[in-house]
């Protein structure tokens, strides 16, 4: 058996079009000019800009937000430290108070103070 080819069979390799390539070209039907470009490609730009500020300004409160919990922290720890040193002075009392020594004293008679 053998092919020829016809009139009406249209080869793709005569056309130079690959495998896989799309047969159909679009044109877009608005035609714009460069005044229209440079104004797009403007707004891009300034779109983009304000996408970024807005990020950045979001990192920076959370900055601050951090800033206002670290001092909440430090301002905790100082109390902390403040009401330990407190109880220790209570309970240093509290123990001295209690002790064998403290409940064998007797109030004295009378107090004399110097005088210059």
């Amino acid at each position: 058996m053998s092919y020829q080819r016809t009139q009406s069979f249209n080869s793709r390799r005569q056309k130079n079009w690959s495998r896989n390539q799309n047969t159909v070209a679009y044109v877009s039907a608005i035609k714009l000019g460069p005044v229209a470009h440079t104004v797009l490609v403007a707004l891009m730009i300034t779109v983009l800009g304000l996408i970024y500020l807005t990020q950045a300004t979001k990192a920076t409160s959370y900055d601050y937000a951090t800033e206002k919990i670290d001092s909440q922290i430090a301002e905790l720890n100082t109390q902390k430290n403040d009401l330990q040193i407190e109880n220790a002075k209570l309970t240093a009392l509290e123990t001295v108070k209690n002790s064998s020594v403290a409940s064998t004293m007797t109030t004295p008679a009378s107090t004399d103070y110097v005088s210059q």
